[in-house]
């Protein structure tokens, strides 16, 4: 019978992971299971650093942002950087001895609350015996065998306002506005939050776009309606036709080395080159992921949460629990983690925008550019 389970947040922050670990807390305590949280992910398992967890510590987490675990993207437990004699860095497989020791402190599973690159460790520490069960956690929206990942609809609220906020702005001074979103190689985000802030044009990752399409719905606004001004949402990870992302620079010490960046302000300049109107950007960043975790989140990832628990109880192990076809059901980890994500790449395992679904084909009814119309 599993008695004492392991909680791990890896990866970014985004909204809802507190409640999450609420709902494996809670779920936990009903059925006498002992929960610890290691801090800083696989940072803290690396190192043995944990702390208790019962409702007294989760009892006012729901709401708040962020994880109360601390979490890292940087370190891979089977791949620590190592200096040796001779001053070179090779990296070490750390995973052997965590393995032995978790069995030595009687963890019955692991739960990994994390996005493809910690679940890919989570799958491959249940190749090593250890099992886990896996929570996938993305604003990004762009995990497979999932509807909707917790986190995504609070940063399509952030946004949203956001774009109710600099509409008045472009407004009053006759401006383009340009609001860049998260969105590294799908565009949910975007793509909701600018029809829910009525944004003239949207960019979107899996459209590469063309400028005089743009160009041409700023015309038709001021010739048609006597609107002098647009708002634009662009996804960090949207390329004009025949061009690249957008890199803002390339990092070493971590996993996922390349950090976008730059991709509204290409639109903004572009923009007000070819139509002489002033054209600015505004980058929402790291404000997407903060702040209070919305309603909606709240109870998806306390729903999630509470199944990842309750599939530890079963003893199901090697399962990524997931919202499908409207019902918090499970798959395993192998259908999901540690595929190759990049676009273009065979095996790529993005759950991108469809096409042809009911966003794209709302937006282009109403007469959203999505810069290839």
């Amino acid at each position: 019978m599993v008695k004492k389970v392991g909680i791990i947040t890896a990866g970014g922050d985004c909204p809802g992971l507190n409640a999450v670990i609420r709902g494996i807390v809670k779920t936990a305590e009903y059925a006498n299971v002992e929960t610890y949280g290691f801090l800083e992910g696989y940072k803290g398992l690396l190192e043995n650093r944990y702390i208790k967890l019962d409702s007294g510590v989760t009892s006012d987490i729901i709401s708040k942002g962020g994880t109360i675990l601390g979490s890292n993207n940087k370190t891979n437990t089977f791949a620590i950087p190592v200096e040796n004699d001779l001053g070179e860095i090779e990296y070490v497989d750390k995973s052997t001895e965590i393995v032995e020791r978790l069995k030595k402190d009687n963890y019955d599973c692991l739960i990994v609350i994390g996005g493809d690159g910690s679940l890919k460790s989570a799958r491959d520490y249940t190749r090593r015996g250890i099992p886990v069960i896996g929570v996938p956690k993305t604003i990004d929206n762009d995990v497979p065998n999932t509807d909707t990942t917790f986190g995504f609809y609070t940063a399509v609220e952030i946004a949203t306002e956001a774009i109710d906020r600099i509409k008045t702005t472009a407004e009053s001074h006759g401006r383009v506005l340009v609001l860049e979103v998260m969105g590294r190689y799908a565009g949910w985000i975007a793509l909701a939050a600018g029809i829910a802030g009525g944004a003239d044009t949207i960019l979107i990752p899996e459209i590469p776009y063309d400028l005089n399409a743009i160009v041409n719905k700023i015309k038709q606004r001021k010739e048609k309606r006597g609107k002098n001004y647009s708002v634009i949402i662009v996804a960090e990870g949207a390329k004009p036709i025949g061009g690249d992302i957008s890199i803002k620079s390339t990092v070493g010490d971590s996993p996922d080395s390349i950090r976008l960046g730059g991709a509204g302000e290409y639109v903004a300049k572009e923009i007000e080159k070819l139509t002489g109107k002033e054209a600015r950007n505004t980058t929402l960043g790291y404000i997407q992921r903060g702040g209070n975790t919305g309603p909606y989140d709240r109870i998806l990832s306390t729903e999630l949460g509470s199944m990842a628990m309750q599939l530890a109880i079963e003893e199901k192990f090697n399962e990524m629990v997931t919202l499908l076809n409207g019902k918090i059901t499970h798959v395993s980890l192998d259908e999901v983690a540690g595929k190759d994500t990049e676009i273009g790449a065979k095996s790529s395992n993005i759950k991108r925008v469809d096409l042809n679904g009911d966003l794209v084909q709302t937006a282009r009814r109403i007469g959203i550019c999505l810069g290839d119309n």
